[in-house]
């Protein structure tokens, strides 16, 4: 949040409401379409797949094959890729599976919690029980799929590298969700206060509760972009039954993130007209909240497509892999494999630019019918603005301070 914004806020802020202004009951056929998602869901539900898949995953019997379509491997289409033998293409691909999935854990961590702070807040009104038993499913269901992309991710790792690149220990809602950001410790800090507020103001005030689901439905619809791509790998297995174990993973997380792309869909569009017309302060906070996911997906990820990571943060995590016995690069053709990587054009490059792009839209037309939004987030703006020659100018940049700060090592 810039100063202005910070100031717009403030100025807005007036005396708490002691009673939240009626809402209108929900109608029959927005009624029955919430209840056809949660029943589906609950019919659906592969909470029980997941964690058997989780529990019963072994790296050796799955480190011969690939884990996604092969487009989707760690760094697709640079000169890494290019250059690697077929077992070093298989490791990128593997990991490929392993850093995607690492920041959905992020993201979901935050999910459960806002769900919950959104279900209390919409409990409050008559007739949204079913809301929120919806929820609280979805909120179970988050937990399994942590649980196995964490079984994967960690017994990879340490299978390969003996350490973590990706993964992390379980952390809490507040931590910045982007794994690799363009932060710093003070950034980090303002992050997870707007966050503790968010959670504050939204657990009782209905109109912020459903508009939370604007921003769950932007990030899930970057995900189901991706994730309907990775799912059908398993979907097109000539042999299901003994497709390596993360590849159902990602089939089974799709199909559940499907119906939570619908609650949000009915929550964001659907259930907040049925909600008062919000006020100056709860307009401003909930284009804050677009604002923010904006800037977090302002840029793409050339290492990871489909995830808009920083990429300088990730020179370090690249670094060390280049250097590990699975490619073993020494210090000066590991730095030179990051710069033509990073700061050259390639098919990668334009690849994970073409992501960023279709998400632009998507985000544009997903706002399109939503009242109250401003124009540089129904226009996304700040993701519009990124090109291939603004990524590249960037990278150049941070390359040459990655540089000098390891020649001062």
């Amino acid at each position: 949040m810039d100063k202005n914004c910070h100031s717009q806020l403030l100025s807005k802020v007036g005396p708490a409401k002691q009673t939240a202004p009626a809402a209108t009951a929900l109608n029959e056929p927005l009624q029955r379409r919430l209840e056809i998602n949660y029943r589906r869901n609950q019919k659906q539900d592969h909470t029980q797949l997941l964690d058997e898949a989780g529990q019963a995953f072994s790296y050796d019997e799955c480190r011969d094959s690939y884990w996604n379509p092969e487009a989707f491997s760690l760094l697709y289409g640079t000169p890494l890729w290019d250059q690697a033998s077929d077992s070093q293409k298989m490791v990128l691909n593997q990991l490929y599976w392993v850093a995607y999935y690492s920041q959905i854990i992020s993201a979901e961590i935050a999910t459960i919690f806002f769900n919950q702070t959104s279900a209390a807040a919409l409990y409050a009104h008559d007739g949204f029980r079913s809301i929120c038993d919806m929820l609280d499913l979805e909120s179970s269901q988050e937990r399994a799929h942590i649980s196995a992309f964490r079984a994967v991710a960690e017994q990879t790792e340490q299978a390969l590298l003996g350490k973590r690149l990706f993964s992390y220990p379980m952390r809490g809602p507040f931590t910045e969700t982007m794994i690799f950001a363009d932060t710093n410790q003070l950034k980090r800090w303002w992050k997870q206060l707007q966050l503790q507020a968010f959670g504050l103001i939204s657990a009782c005030n209905s109109f912020l509760a459903c508009q939370y689901f604007t921003v769950r439905g932007l990030r899930t619809l970057n995900g189901k972009l991706v994730q309907h791509q990775l799912s059908r790998y398993y979907q097109t297995h000539s042999d299901q039954e003994n497709a390596p174990i993360p590849s159902k993973i990602s089939f089974y997380h799709f199909m559940d993130e499907s119906f939570h792309f619908n609650s949000s869909t009915l929550l964001s569009h659907e259930v907040i007209q049925c909600l008062p017309k919000p006020t100056g302060f709860e307009a401003l906070v909930a284009n804050l909240g677009i604002r923010g996911c904006q800037q977090d997906h302002r840029q793409f990820s050339v290492a990871v497509n489909g995830i808009f990571w920083h990429d300088p943060a990730l020179y370090p995590k690249v670094y060390q892999l280049l250097r590990s016995h699975l490619f073993d690069m020494d210090d000066a053709d590991a730095k030179e494999m990051i710069r033509v990587c990073f700061t050259q054009e390639s098919e990668g490059v334009y690849r994970c630019y073409q992501t960023h792009r279709e998400a632009t839209a998507a985000y544009q037309a997903y706002l399109e019918p939503l009242a109250d939004i401003w124009p540089s987030n129904r226009q996304m703006s700040m993701m519009a603005a990124t090109s291939v020659e603004t990524y590249l100018a960037t990278q150049r940049r941070a390359l040459a301070r990655f540089l000098r700060v390891k020649e001062a090592l």
